[in-house]
């Protein structure tokens, strides 16, 4: 999917329409102390497999790619909605 580098959108923060730059969202590092991770970390310790079942039958073929929004004129950002496709491209 071809997608513009610029935008013009809704920034909650100026509360009007700017022109926002747009890129893709990263997976950022989970946190180690949260409660998840803990529960996680305990599951995995000691003799044995993996605490979930692998997946045999069905997957699907596209990911959730959530973009982010950087507004031009206070340069905070925001995410857009996730959508399903199989790669993103930022053109002109």
């Amino acid at each position: 999917m071809n997608l513009p580098k610029k935008i013009r959108t809704y920034c909650p923060t100026c509360k009007k329409h700017t022109e926002h730059s747009v890129s893709q969202a990263k997976k950022r590092p989970a946190r180690a102390l949260s409660w998840g991770q803990r529960q996680f970390r305990r599951t995995q310790k000691g003799y044995g497999s993996q605490p979930r079942s692998e997946q045999h039958k069905f997957f699907k073929t596209t990911k959730k790619i959530t973009l982010l929004l950087k507004c031009s004129k206070c340069n905070k950002s925001h995410p857009l909605k996730g959508f399903r496709s199989k790669a993103v491209k930022f053109g002109e």
